[in-house]
């Protein structure tokens, strides 16, 4: 335990301490959100309605950003071969790394979303729905980047090609966060589209670390 929150506040700490990527994120998230109302015009009913999509779509692109901070400079320095030969499990190592990922990334985006709110004419129940939503998914989409990088940690260019594995897997969390937010098919499907959320982010959040974790070994072996 002691080893998982050595890395666990070590990600942190590099995190923190180039605060300026952390901001660059989102900024991104926030002008992926602002160029739609510009793009669509001024109808606040028509924004209103793909205000959902949008902020799950900006929150996506932002978090896949930061994918190749996960793992490429632990290999470039060593740090990750140290990791595989360390008494704590490797797979810990990477649940460490995907929960300071979601703190230092999604976190930002999440509190950043009031913005998103007023260029896109959210109503203050649609707001809420959208930050609960986020909440929830959010980590599988954490999840889903750090299994990518992994994939692709002893590849050149592997910050290219993470993006383009994990889309596909990165679909039903939209679709699903999407649906929570949404209130047009009534409030049991944005009922039913939260648990499936919640319940996809707890398997994924779970698999997750074992996963990557064997995916970096066959990777350096």
């Amino acid at each position: 335990m002691s080893g998982f929150i050595s890395v666990l506040r070590r990600e942190l700490s590099l995190s923190l301490r180039g605060g300026g990527e952390m901001l660059t994120l989102v900024l991104f998230f926030v002008i992926v959100g602002a160029i739609v109302p510009f793009a669509v015009g001024p109808d606040k009913v028509l924004l209103a309605r793909i205000a959902p999509g949008i902020v799950w779509i900006a929150a996506f692109l932002a978090m896949l950003m930061g994918l190749e901070k996960l793992f490429g400079p632990d290999r470039a320095d060593g740090t990750l071969g140290l990791y595989r030969l360390a008494d704590t499990p490797l797979s810990a190592v990477v649940a460490a790394k995907v929960i300071a990922h979601w703190l230092t990334v999604a976190l930002p985006l999440i509190l950043a979303s009031p913005i998103l709110a007023l260029l896109l004419s959210m109503d203050l129940s649609t707001f809420w729905r959208t930050v609960v939503s986020l909440l929830i998914g959010t980590p599988a989409l954490a999840g889903f980047g750090a299994l990518g990088a992994a994939l692709t940690v002893a590849t050149r260019h592997g910050g290219l090609i993470a993006p383009i594995l994990i889309a596909p897997l990165s679909v039903p969390v939209l679709i699903f966060g999407v649906g929570a937010i949404s209130a047009s098919g009534g409030p049991g499907q944005t009922g039913v589209a939260t648990l499936l959320l919640a319940a996809l982010s707890l398997m994924v959040v779970a698999l997750t670390p074992f996963a990557a974790a064997l995916a970096i070994d066959w990777g350096e072996d």
